[in-house]
């Protein structure tokens, strides 16, 4: 997922290592859209703590950071893996008490369970859909678990932003990219275009509500 800002200060490698240094971490290319590894489901990974995982997350963190990206997923570097590596900042939270900001974080073989049928929509952007922002609806409150790179299970509850994150990476490793999400593509628009004619999604939605 596309970050509004690049900046890391703060967040520690020890958080998402247990304690390990990555080491020799390299910038992977980015797949976009259209790319058959986008579209195809990833493969579950049976030992979370081997090596040659830390090697592709270490990989992955330092492809995020340079992009400027919220989050990534290993099938948008060419890697068909169940691996998510995401991070939130406190900019763009809501004022949901479960949505917190969260530092590194690594989730591998996650799974996504909505709480509740309420949703919400929100602007994303994507690492691999450059240019555009579309306007995309997701469930408001969700529990995710995974596994982490030390194999201790990860066991959280989310709302607002941190949902939204996590719904949108872990969508990557099923083949699903944020346009297929939208209900209406009339919100699909180019950044430059969005920032020229900003639009406000409230008194849109507001006006597109049933009576």
């Amino acid at each position: 997922m596309k970050a509004d800002t690049s900046r890391w200060a703060g967040w520690r490698f020890t958080e998402i290592a247990a304690g390990h240094i990555i080491a020799g971490m390299a910038l992977l290319k980015i797949a976009r859209m259209g790319n058959p590894v986008l579209r195809a489901p990833a493969a579950a990974i049976e030992d979370p703590t081997a090596p040659w995982v830390r090697r592709i997350v270490g990989d992955m963190i330092e492809t995020m950071e340079d992009a400027g990206g919220t989050g990534l997923a290993a099938p948008q570097v060419h890697q068909p893996w169940r691996i998510v590596v995401f991070f939130v900042s406190g900019e763009r939270l809501t004022e949901m008490p479960g949505d917190v900001a969260q530092g590194l974080t690594v989730l591998i073989n996650p799974v996504v369970e909505p709480l509740g049928r309420e949703r919400a929509f929100g602007w994303e952007g994507c690492l691999s859909v450059p240019g555009l922002r579309g306007v995309v609806p997701r469930h408001l409150r969700i529990r995710y678990r995974a596994t982490g790179l030390d194999g201790e299970t990860i066991d959280r509850e989310a709302e607002g932003f941190h949902a939204r994150v996590v719904q949108h990476e872990c969508d990557h490793l099923d083949g699903i990219l944020y346009p297929q999400r939208m209900t209406d593509l009339r919100l699909l628009v180019f950044l430059e275009e969005l920032q020229r004619h900003p639009i406000d999604l409230a008194d849109l939605l507001a006006e597109t509500r049933p009576g």
